[in-house]
């Protein structure tokens, strides 16, 4: 029983340790340690109970530190964050991987609708999605798109509008489509949207995958330049977590991540197995002026993600 506690303990040390350190940036433990830092959560939570529940004081107290260093990292997305108070247009926006093509529009559509969404970003957009989605209504209520299906349903991706939309960002050539757009409010205010869909480190992993993830990463456009440019907003499946170093180091160039703004940053949005959801891939990021009113996820049949719904307030 010593043995295992002590093996209980040190994992969970060892996996916090890993955090700590970023050591997703270590090309000698980058394999192993990226999909490893997305269940970050799931291991403080585990620290915590195994801090509880372990039977022998050294391993209990190894585990109990463990997890209230995890938890200084996590517990804050769970917190709604102080706003800034924004005098701009309210800008709604829905999120959907579709899973090459294979998830029901049908709640997609609903969700659209029941919301009042203003734009709709869809990674894994194929041409037999598109006309899924019009055949549902999409376009009666979001009429403007910039899109760009793929015969590789993994790569293509879109943004439908109820505004009119013009050429937005220039983004160089990455894995999957990412299009950008500009969209121009009745009042002519603007806002810059891009859609999100970075190369997956997904199994089985090498360094290459590693690699081009995170390149394809550190490319994304950072915040406007207040007074110069319209706000921005970046939403999409990222393939990455509020854990990766790669991810972090996007929201430190000044990106705000809305639903850690919102308190919800601990939603899960994507599941290797379909369903339940178990860690957070999905994300909106928005201009740090943004006022966030509200974030959900709902379910996605069809899907490995979940739809993620975002409600913010632009600056003026």
């Amino acid at each position: 029983m010593r043995r295992i506690s002590w093996l209980v303990a040190g994992g969970v040390a060892g996996l916090g340790a890993a955090r700590l350190a970023g050591a997703d940036r270590w090309r000698l433990l980058e394999t192993p340690a990226v999909p490893l830092m997305s269940f970050t959560p799931h291991v403080a939570a585990a620290s915590l109970l195994g801090s509880v529940l372990l039977p022998r004081r050294g391993p209990a107290a190894a585990a109990a530190l463990a997890g209230a260093a995890l938890a200084a990292t996590v517990v804050p997305r769970a917190l709604r964050q102080p706003q800034p108070g924004a005098g701009g247009p309210v800008l709604r926006v829905v999120t959907v991987n579709m899973l090459a093509g294979q998830a029901a529009e049908e709640p997609v559509v609903d969700l659209v609708r029941r919301s009042d969404t203003d734009v709709l970003f869809v990674q894994e957009l194929t041409e037999t999605a598109m006309t899924r989605f019009k055949q549902a209504g999409l376009t009666d209520m979001l009429p403007h798109e910039a899109a760009d299906p793929r015969p590789e349903g993994g790569r293509g991706s879109g943004i439908y509008a109820r505004f009119p939309l013009t050429s937005g960002l220039t983004l160089r050539q990455t894995y999957a489509a990412q299009p950008t757009a500009r969209m121009r409010f009745p009042d002519g205010g603007q806002v810059d949207l891009v859609c999100v869909h970075p190369h997956p480190p997904n199994p089985p992993l090498s360094r290459v995958k590693i690699v081009r993830w995170r390149e394809e990463l550190a490319v994304l456009p950072p915040p406007a330049v207040p007074d110069l440019e319209p706000p921005r907003v970046l939403a999409g499946d990222f393939n990455a977590s509020l854990d990766h170093a790669a991810f972090r180091r996007l929201l430190r160039r000044g990106h705000a991540d809305a639903a850690s703004q919102a308190g919800r940053g601990l939603a899960p949005t994507w599941s290797p197995w379909g369903s339940p959801a178990l860690v957070t891939l999905d994300h909106v990021l928005v201009d740090p002026r943004c006022e966030v009113l509200e974030f959900s996820v709902h379910p996605l049949p069809g899907s490995d993600h979940r739809a993620v719904y975002a409600e913010f307030r632009l600056p003026g």
